[in-house]
């Protein structure tokens, strides 16, 4: 893979769009001091994915937008590309099936920045391995920055064996080893945890199963408690409706019995009022021969028992029964004898009228008293 353009907007100083060639062989840039030569550098290495700010001769990541000038105002986004000859096909899977891939970074202010491939984001990871892959990256050795040189010379061993690794164009794999062993080592911790939750599942097993033994228990007893109860509720509806129909059938009888009583209180009530009718005139009668009687000189006994009484007040004389307080024989003083209408009390049709002797012996009597 080979880089053949770099195109900068807004970086450091670069405000407007500008392009930058890459063609075969050396390319160079001849400038003063300020003119932006170690900028193209940095804006190489900030799109291969340089997280550093201090890499980057900044305060912080913002400082790589353009802050503006006395001319010019400050810009809110700066964006970098550059573009990637592919036709070997060296490229990682994901991007081997362009020739050409474009690869960018834009960075918003106080909003951080993102990576595309074609127009496709990314992760920076992703464009990491796909430098990786073709030797170079943002922390390469090939790319030569101010005090890059004695900093080689005073490396490390270990920093001279990845300078030594990249030339021979190995270190994408030692990257991708590493991401192999990061990925290996987060299994091995997601295994052990596996274990540990296992160990801890096994000690609720048995605590589960006898759970899941007395819920297994709860159920059928639970099934033959609500069959059971449907069972009494039908019961006791039975009887319930049994009792139902007993009482609807006393609620029948009582409300015949009612409406029999009914009729008879309706007839006591008529024959009350015929009773009630006639009082008057019994009483009056009885006041009567009350009065009769308790006048013992106008009252004579005679021989069946009965007593003569001389009614003065009717202008008669009349016979009395002691048994039944009733009268069973009158005389009219105008000489009309007679049984007195409604008020006898001879069943068996026994003359009960006193001897006309009796009569006159009663007469001067009653005129002598």
């Amino acid at each position: 893979m080979k880089l053949t353009r770099l195109r900068l907007i807004g970086f450091k100083s670069f405000v407007e769009p500008t392009d930058f060639a890459i063609e075969p062989g050396l390319t160079g840039v001849v400038g003063p001091n300020g003119c932006g030569k170690s900028n193209l550098v940095e804006a190489v290495r900030w799109v291969m994915g340089e997280a550093s700010y201090k890499a980057m001769r900044a305060a912080e990541m913002d400082d790589v937008i353009f802050s503006g000038n006395s001319e010019r105002p400050s810009r809110n986004h700066a964006e970098v590309s550059v573009l990637v000859d592919n036709v070997d096909r060296k490229a990682p899977a994901s991007f081997n099936e362009f020739e050409m891939l474009e690869v960018s970074r834009r960075i918003m202010r106080e909003h951080g920045s993102t990576f595309r491939v074609n127009g496709r984001e990314v992760r920076a990871r992703d464009i990491a391995m796909l430098f990786a892959d073709a030797s170079t990256g943002s922390r390469s050795p090939a790319l030569v920055h101010q005090g890059r040189i004695g900093e080689i010379i005073q490396a490390r061993p270990d920093q001279r064996r990845r300078v030594l690794e990249e030339a021979a164009g190995i270190s994408g794999l030692h990257a991708r080893r590493h991401e192999a062993e990061l990925r290996l080592k987060a299994a091995e911790q997601n295994l052990a945890r596996v274990d540990d939750v296992i160990g801890q599942l096994a000690g609720q097993m048995a605590a589960l199963k006898s759970q899941a033994r007395q819920a297994v228990r709860y159920r059928n007893i639970s099934s033959q408690v609500r069959r059971t109860e449907a069972l009494l509720f039908h019961l006791r509806w039975i009887g319930a409706r049994s009792e139902v129909e007993d009482t609807r059938r006393g609620k029948d009888d009582a409300v015949r019995v009612v409406a029999a009583r009914t009729g008879e209180q309706a007839q006591a009530s008529t024959r009350q009022a015929q009773a009630a009718a006639t009082l008057p005139a019994l009483r009056e009668t009885e006041a009567k021969a009350a009065a009769a009687l308790n006048h013992p000189s106008l009252a004579l006994p005679l021989p069946n028992g009965n007593i003569l009484v001389n009614d003065d007040y009717n202008d008669r004389v009349i016979v009395i029964s002691p048994k039944t307080n009733r009268i069973v024989w009158q005389y009219g003083h105008d000489g009309v004898p007679g049984r007195a209408a409604g008020y006898l009390d001879n069943p068996d049709g026994v003359d009960l009228a006193p001897p006309d002797s009796l009569l006159m012996t009663h007469a001067a009597t009653m005129g002598r008293s």
